[in-house]
């Protein structure tokens, strides 16, 4: 059991919208991701995705609407529904993410980015 400093781990690697794993909590990940740009459009069919934004913002697009998530704030996108993490004008955004360990990273689509195993850090 010891702390985890979130501002250390983020030194640590510089690849954008690759996660990595700094902590597992029963069957849930806690993750670490910088991002930049937009994602692909994608939904998880059977779990929850918690958006923790930790330095930036980030622009969660549903097909409906878009949702601005600012930094100290959380997004919780519900299992089933489509969505796209972008941010805007080249900024990096910190996240950290809280979702079950099944969770794939592209849910319901393959893409040329798509991770099968988040490194840890």
């Amino acid at each position: 059991m010891n702390t985890i400093n979130l501002t250390k781990k983020y030194t640590e690697f510089h690849k954008t919208w690759l996660p990595h794993q700094i902590a597992v909590v029963d069957d849930m990940q806690v993750l670490l991701a910088k991002i930049q740009g937009e994602f692909v459009w994608h939904a998880h069919e059977d779990e929850d995705e918690l958006f923790q934004v930790l330095k930036g913002t980030l622009y969660m697009k549903f097909r409906d609407r878009t949702a601005v998530v600012g930094e100290g704030e959380i997004i919780v996108v519900p299992k089933g529904v489509e969505h796209c993490p972008m941010t805007k004008n080249e900024e990096i955004v910190h996240l950290l993410l809280f979702e079950k360990l099944s969770t794939a990273h592209t849910g319901n689509v393959s893409h040329e980015i798509t991770q099968t195993v988040y490194p840890k850090i």
